[in-house]
């Protein structure tokens, strides 16, 4: 299987711990997997021989963390075309506030305009009924990680 690789944008921490938590199962079910640091991604632009999996909290009105708004700007900015590029997200929200997951739609948008293709579907965890997101971050990746198999390439 190809190399994963985990983005993650958090403001206190649940974004990366979820990221951190799935970068162990996936090393367990033997996958090659890196989590990227915000710090190391200027520049960096995913490519096809990899997959990529985006996690992400949401903060203030739909927005996306501090540490990887440069990143997607970046990107934004550069629209890098990435057809054969296959992405999951992951998205940290409180579904009391109307722009709920907004950062992961937001990600999952961006992506899909950069012609990249979601595997699965967007995963969207809501913070009003989930007490521990990595516990359902981990039982949508079990069920991702088999739909990665079935990709050309893979």
């Amino acid at each position: 299987m190809k190399k994963v690789n985990l983005v993650f944008g958090t403001v206190y921490g649940n974004a990366q711990f979820v990221a951190e938590t799935l970068l162990k199962q996936l090393q367990t079910h033997g996958v090659d997997a890196k989590l990227w640091q915000s710090h190391e991604l200027k520049g960096y632009v995913p490519t096809a021989d990899e997959y990529l999996l985006l996690v992400s909290s949401t903060t203030g009105q739909g927005d996306l963390p501090d540490d990887i708004l440069p990143w997607f700007l970046e990107l934004k900015d550069t629209a890098p075309y990435l057809p054969d590029l296959r992405y999951g997200v992951i998205a940290l929200g409180d579904s009391s506030y109307e722009t709920f997951c907004g950062a992961g739609k937001q990600l999952d948008e961006l992506f899909a305009e950069l012609g990249a293709k979601r595997v699965g579907e967007r995963l969207e965890i809501d913070a009003c009924e989930t007490m521990e997101p990595e516990v359902e971050a981990q039982t949508w990746l079990n069920n991702w990680l088999p739909l990665l198999k079935t990709e050309p390439g893979a």
